[in-house]
């Protein structure tokens, strides 16, 4: 055993030595410096406001709100859908105006409500997605439902007049738009 000693006594301190040496890099190459790590294209912290002007430009995040506001309300974007299945799903989106029509003049439960939807789009009555609260008179409803990526989604506002749009389905996989909200 102590014959060990002696040779681990001097590999040892030559090991460390690696170690230490391995992970050490070229100051002048880090991205404080300015080097290549540093002319990477991603964006380094948040940008002055316009108000705090610096004396030098530097790669930042843009503080620009409404780019934000877009970002958040990124779930709310609809899937593109061709002219083609536009005006294919155009009857269905005429007939669920009409079902929306005729409750909004005489009110309707919530079932009432769902299970004429179903009839007009073609769908079981639990794929019919809805929101609202007050049906008795039908006002301020919201109503959709499709296959695939095409919708159709119908409203009626506080004066009970009804209408349908085909729409994309969302990025989310619904036909309503998410609420959101904080």
């Amino acid at each position: 055993m102590t014959w060990m000693r002696p040779r681990l006594v001097a590999v040892l301190p030559l090991a460390l030595l690696a170690v230490l040496t391995a992970g050490c890099a070229d100051p002048a190459a880090g991205p404080r410096a300015g080097g290549p790590a540093a002319s990477s294209a991603a964006p380094k912290g948040y940008c002055p406001l316009p108000e705090e002007r610096r004396a030098t430009p530097s790669p930042c995040i843009t503080f620009d709100w409404n780019a934000r506001v877009a970002e958040n309300h990124g779930y709310r974007e609809q899937l593109p859908i061709t002219a083609a299945q536009k005006e294919e799903a155009a009857p269905t989106a005429k007939k669920l105006a009409t079902a929306l029509a005729k409750l909004a003049d005489t009110g309707t439960t919530k079932d009432g409500l769902r299970s004429a939807a179903a009839v007009a789009l073609g769908l079981r009555p639990e794929q019919v997605e809805m929101r609202g609260d007050d049906f008795a008179p039908l006002r301020d409803a919201l109503v959709g439902g499709g296959a695939g990526r095409v919708c159709v989604n119908g409203t009626v506002d506080n004066a009970g007049h009804a209408d349908a749009e085909v729409v994309g389905r969302t990025v989310e996989g619904t036909c309503l738009p998410g609420l959101g909200g904080h």
